[in-house]
């Protein structure tokens, strides 16, 4: 790579993953002298000095075939691939100005040759302009999708679909021009276009699965599902204080800023080691002298090299900004860097004879009721075990969350056969402070402990799905939307700020869709904080479910 550089103008192509050098008799020769033993299939344009235009033809664009060669340079040659519709023709002011007024039209100057979408109608445009000057037109009947490297055969039939399920738990789609399916995908929440490699990904769910498949027979079409292998790419690890002399810990300015201006402890932990990983990428500079060229540096090393997730590298420029622009008080600034896409999936949600059958496999009556008010009130596991033995309120039958994500109260409800086992273990525990007390008395229960009842549980039922003990908090919400509970309340009792959040339960459940109440007034309430929150039957049926 470094002896490739050194010839003039040589540029790398993130495109083709390939380097590329000037067609020129100077850059070849140069390639030639460092690169001896290399063969050529065959020469340059300018070795050869010859007109360049069929020499030029790439084989495929986008990985699919492309026009023959430009035999009778008067007449026009017409091809259509997949979604594109590929023209030969000479020069021409007027059928250059016809090819420009259809939407999307592109010149493919590597090609020679127009590219036009095919739309419904352009190919009937494109013929009946034409006409008999078109000396050749030629359908491909497959679609070739040998760069996805999905499936062992390299073609796709026009009456094919192949269905790929991703590692990042999105389902990818690749057909050709069938409007009807494009249209039924649409209809899916998350769906996404790929103008670039021509395919669509929606969030994968068995529902999701289910429906693309009906739709599949009911159009008639071949189905062919494959399931991504998770690749273990290799990547540079996290800077430690082993690797390097004189490792630089995260000055104690920098704390003492976050708790300064009441950050949370949690934020603390998160904050203090991706700032400590930033200035021990730059061991030997003053911390203070480190400009914005270095840090978008650092940045990328991030994403090329260290191959961070998405969250994680959001959560260190958060951290680096935290110290130039609050401890050293900088203006605000922002880094440009290209941030990889999260592709948004939907929670994995939990029955109600799952959540039962896993309830019922703990023997231990306070794993059992730490679980179950996780599960019956709509809990973050940081929520769960910060609860205090005063925020239990069985008079109200609710429950108060004290300073929670975003610093917010709220109150949630505390159902009977929660309340009924919080006793049981409450008297058998006997709890100072905190609800849930670890093994050290008066320190709460800790969070990595109650994971491993979790696991230990699913495990011990049966349960397949990748679920956490969050899963419980995700399905305590479509649980209340199954049964008729309004989005509003629903929103409340999780404590979402936006309501956009608590509509993704929407996409993950069908069930009980007619019975949802829709800004009309209350029916049986029960006061929570200071607003009306009816209690439908269906809420009185899960609070009471084990």
């Amino acid at each position: 790579m470094g002896i490739i550089k050194q010839i003039p103008d040589a540029r790398w192509s993130k495109t083709h993953r390939a380097w590329h050098i000037p067609d020129t008799v100077a850059a070849l020769s140069e390639l030639k002298k460092r690169f001896p033993e290399i063969t050529f299939e065959k020469e340059s344009s300018a070795s050869q000095a010859v007109d360049p235009a069929p020499q030029q033809q790439p084989d495929a664009v986008n990985t699919q075939p492309q026009p023959k060669k430009w035999v009778d340079r008067t007449k026009i040659y017409v091809e259509v691939i997949g979604r594109k519709i590929l023209i030969k023709m000479p020069k021409n002011e007027g059928d250059t100005k016809f090819v420009l007024g259809l939407r999307y039209s592109k010149w493919e100057k590597e090609g020679y040759f127009w590219s036009i979408p095919h739309y419904p109608g352009n190919l009937e445009m494109v013929q009946n302009y034409f006409g008999n000057r078109i000396a050749e037109l030629k359908i491909h009947e497959q679609i070739d999708i040998g760069a996805i490297g999905a499936t062992s055969s390299p073609k796709l039939n026009k009456n094919e679909v192949l269905v790929l399920k991703t590692t990042t738990k999105r389902l990818k789609l690749i057909f050709g021009y069938i409007p009807a399916l494009s249209q039924a995908l649409k209809k899916i929440p998350y769906h996404v276009w790929d103008p670039k490699n021509k395919w669509w990904t929606v969030p994968y769910s068995e529902q999701f699965l289910a429906e693309i498949k009906q739709k599949i027979n009911e159009l008639n079409l071949t189905l062919r599902y494959q399931e991504e292998e998770a690749k273990t790419a290799e990547r540079v690890l996290k800077t430690t204080p082993y690797d390097i002399p004189n490792y630089r810990t995260c000055p104690e300015e920098y704390r003492m800023k976050l708790i300064e201006l009441r950050y949370s402890e949690k934020t603390l932990k998160a904050y203090a080691p991706l700032f400590e990983e930033f200035i021990n990428y730059y061991p030997t500079h003053d911390i203070k002298t480190i400009d914005e060229p270095m840090i978008i540096r650092f940045l990328r090393f991030l994403v090329t090299e260290r191959r961070v997730s998405s969250n994680y590298q959001n959560q260190a420029i958060n951290a680096i900004k935290f110290y130039y622009e609050r401890v050293l008080g900088g203006q605000r600034k922002f880094y440009f860097i290209d941030r990889p896409i999260k592709e948004k999936t939907l929670p994995v949600v939990l029955s109600t004879e799952e959540v039962t059958l896993i309830l019922k496999t703990i023997k231990n009556l306070k794993h059992k009721a730490i679980l179950m008010t996780i599960y019956s009130a709509g809990l973050r596991i940081s929520e769960a075990i910060n609860l205090k033995i005063k925020d239990i309120d069985s008079n109200r039958m609710q429950i108060r969350v004290q300073q929670s994500k975003g610093k917010k109260d709220r109150y949630t409800l505390l159902s009977q056969k929660t309340l009924d086992i919080l006793r049981l273990y409450f008297k058998a525990y006997k709890p100072q402070e905190w609800l849930f007390e670890g093994q050290t008395p008066g320190e709460p229960y800790a969070v990595r402990s109650i994971q491993h009842i979790f696991e230990a549980a699913v495990t011990k039922a049966g349960i397949k799905k990748d679920v956490s003990v969050h899963t419980l908090r995700h399905s305590f919400a479509a649980h209340l939307l199954e049964n008729g509970t309004d989005l509003r309340y629903i929103q409340s009792l999780l404590g979402h700020e936006n309501s956009k959040t608590t509509e993704i339960y929407t996409h993950i459940t069908t069930k009980g869709f007619d019975q949802i109440y829709r800004w009309q007034q209350p029916k049986p309430t029960k006061t929570t904080m200071d607003k009306t929150i009816p209690i439908p039957s269906g809420i009185r049926w899960y609070c009471g479910k084990a």
